[in-house]
């Protein structure tokens, strides 16, 4: 207390000794630069991503998803679909347009090929742990609505004159200010590619004795799609009856001109499989059962198209063995520069006359 008391003495002594002085308030201040970080949108794929079929020519499975896709392929029609989630920090109104894109390098900038959808806010069940958002180290769980919002994107496989060859595609997200960000998820897709039947060798018999077995030389049936696309082809066969283009006369079974595509038959080998073991399933029964004979040689089906006049599956199969998921033959299956090798089995009536050299086998690839 006697400290105190002796300041305030001094204090008051030195002002009274300064005449004219009055008290005022004196302050200073600065003003602050404050600058807002330009946040680049961020996208993150979520749990429905899924392939469609399209409209036209269902697979063997029947079904939308293409579940039997296995390479990164598409032909026209067929579709991509994502759903992403979208943040930025900035404001989700910030963000001026979600895409996905076709281009030949990964990231932003490609060409915008379909616009997203906006689908709506969290539906109160947080962010999905399949979306793994996240920011550096941070782990995002709960939705913002200022800042957050889900999209629906599917992009359709145009023509071969618009998509073709190999190319990335994901989605992008585009601000106000000119900043993007896109999925992390790049893919690489080879569109419409091109998918042909290479057969080598002849088809052909010479002098077949009426009431004999006569057996060809041995053909190969390839893949003949570039090795880059990856298309996987299921393989089938079908057939004719034969006729005789001359007028000589011919008769050679049910008392009439004809030669039935009942007389011939396969034998043919892919891999570890070969129709040896043929299951023999569910070939029509206008045509008489499917199955191999104790040579393992397996009767021909009747058509003249795909799935005409009937549907070729589960029965025009070249080799049915390996069946699999999704009622696929494993042995039945060709991948781009891969053969099959087939000899053919001529069992000529007896009797028979006439050349017959008009009729068809016909060999089917579908891609799968």
């Amino acid at each position: 207390m006697k400290t105190l008391f002796i300041t305030l003495v001094l204090s008051l002594l030195v002002l009274s000794v300064i005449p004219g002085v009055l008290a005022v308030n004196i302050g200073s201040g600065i003003t602050p630069d404050i600058i807002t970080e330009d946040f680049p949108p961020m996208v993150w794929m979520c749990d429905d991503r899924v392939v469609t079929d399209d409209n036209t020519e269902p697979g063997r499975l029947g079904t939308e998803t293409l579940l039997e896709r296995i390479n990164n392929y598409a032909f026209e029609g067929e579709s991509i679909h994502w759903t992403v989630l979208v943040m930025d920090k900035n404001g989700i109104d910030k963000v001026q347009d979600v895409f996905a894109t076709v281009g030949t390098t990964q990231g932003a900038g490609n060409d915008i090929e379909v616009n997203c959808q906006r689908i709506g806010p969290d539906d109160g069940h947080g962010i999905p742990k399949s979306c793994n958002a996240r920011i550096l180290e941070e782990e995002l769980t709960e939705f913002d609505e200022d800042v957050m919002q889900f999209y629906s994107c599917t992009l359709t496989v145009e023509t071969a004159d618009s998509m073709a060859g190999e190319h990335f595609v994901t989605v992008e997200a585009l601000d106000m200010d000119g900043l993007s960000g896109t999925m992390a998820e790049n893919e690489y897709w080879y569109f419409n590619p091109i998918i042909a039947l290479e057969i080598v060798g002849d088809l052909t018999f010479d002098d077949v004795r009426p009431g004999t077995d006569a057996y060809s030389s041995t053909l190969l049936v390839g893949n003949d799609a570039d090795s880059d696309t990856g298309v996987l082809l299921d393989m089938f066969i079908s057939g004719t009856d034969f006729y005789d283009s001359s007028s000589s006369g011919a008769k050679c079974s049910d008392d009439t001109n004809k030669l039935s595509l009942n007389a011939f038959r396969y034998f043919a080998t892919n891999g570890a499989y070969s129709t040896t073991d043929d299951l023999g399933i569910d070939i029509p029964p206008d045509r008489g059962d499917r199955f191999a004979d104790p040579e393992g040689y397996v009767n021909i089906g009747y058509g003249i198209g795909f799935n005409d006049p009937t549907p070729f599956y589960d029965g025009f199969e070249i080799v049915q063995q390996g069946l699999g998921p999704g009622g696929y033959y494993r042995g039945n299956l060709l991948a781009p520069g891969a053969e099959m090798a087939l000899t053919f089995k001529l069992s000529l009536p007896e009797p028979c006359n006439g050349d017959f050299d008009t009729g068809s086998i016909w060999f089917w690839g579908e891609a799968i």
